[in-house]
């Protein structure tokens, strides 16, 4: 039998698992390829390496062109390709990830769909943010009133620590620099922080657009999970950024998230998170290349919550 043309898979047992990844990585005005199994970042500077197996998200601003090859490693990799817009305030699309189970994806549509078990899954997540407060007998309605007035004070809290003037969050996403230096600051961080997050959703396997407090856009589990973590990251930063009065607010900015999410703890802590809200059990597992050994096993649906293995033949010679 011939050979498959184009270059092999890169071996499950050679990626990197998602929490152990580089968060991610921003280019603009750049040429990306492949060179073995590495991505390449051209320009007139030179050019730079870049292990894909070991990257999370790779967004691609403008003035970026990248070649069929380097989408094909990043694919193969699990790592996802973003396009943003400049300074990685607007986001267009992205690439597929290596994710071929459907196991978390099957928990999740089935705990939106039913009033009861979103609304406990919302509840878990608000308790996140809450960890001194219960609840678990609060109406949607009462947790995002309790949000609302807890982001209001963190954005007071930290314009007194910093000495930023704060009136409130007033921005135009078609328009970054008309929004004052720390709503600017703000957009930036939050957009960083949704990449990140958006890539480790895609690679769970998740759906993106099934939300279980934001709903209707593509991105709703994105912001979702992404609220978890703006209290301390994204509005800590921002007026950080806002008080050093730097003179390219968006770079600044995606630098200073970059560094707070090196090392790998908050693609770990997210991984966990995300996989503890979608689970209907007390098991949280690890997400590492040995969860995908049953990932090219497809499954028939048998009815009663069943299932029976595909690729056989369940018909009668007679018929």
């Amino acid at each position: 039998m011939a050979d498959i043309p184009g270059a092999p898979p890169v071996p499950l047992s050679q990626l990197t698992r998602a929490q152990d990844r580089i968060t991610f990585l921003y280019l603009e005005h750049c040429v990306v390829h492949r060179d073995a199994n590495a991505i390449t970042a051209r320009d007139t500077r030179g050019t730079v390496h870049i292990p894909a197996a070991s990257l999370g998200a790779l967004l691609l601003g403008p003035g970026t062109t990248v070649s069929q090859q380097a989408m094909v490693l990043l694919a193969e990799s699990g790592s996802t390709a973003v396009w943003v817009g400049e300074h990685g305030v607007r986001y267009y699309a992205h690439g597929r990830t290596l994710a071929r189970s459907a196991r978390l994806l099957e928990a999740q549509a089935t705990l939106v769909s039913q009033r009861t078990s979103r609304l406990r899954v919302a509840r878990e997540m608000y308790a996140m943010r809450f960890p001194a407060e219960d609840t678990s007998g609060l109406t949607i309605q009462q947790l995002r009133g309790r949000e609302g007035a807890r982001v209001r004070r963190l954005y007071r809290e930290h314009a007194e620590r910093t000495g930023v003037p704060w009136t409130r969050r007033d921005y135009d996403p078609a328009d970054f620099g008309g929004g004052n230096p720390v709503n600017q600051a703000l957009s930036a961080a939050n957009t960083s922080l949704y990449g990140v997050v958006h890539a480790v959703v895609v690679a769970l396997g998740c759906a993106p657009g099934l939300g279980f407090v934001h709903t209707g856009h593509m991105r709703s589990f994105v912001f979702d999970v992404a609220d978890l973590y703006k209290a301390d990251i994204s509005i800590p930063i921002a007026f950080d950024i806002a008080a050093a009065d730097v003179a390219d607010i968006g770079a600044e900015t995606r630098r200073a998230v970059r560094d707070r999410l090196k090392g790998g703890a908050f693609l770990d802590q997210c991984v966990r998170d995300i996989k503890t809200l979608l689970s209907q059990d007390d098991e949280v597992t690890e997400y590492g290349p040995e969860a995908f050994d049953d990932a090219d096993v497809v499954m028939l649906w048998d009815g009663d919550g069943k299932e029976v293995a595909g690729g056989v033949s369940y018909g009668s010679d007679d018929l």
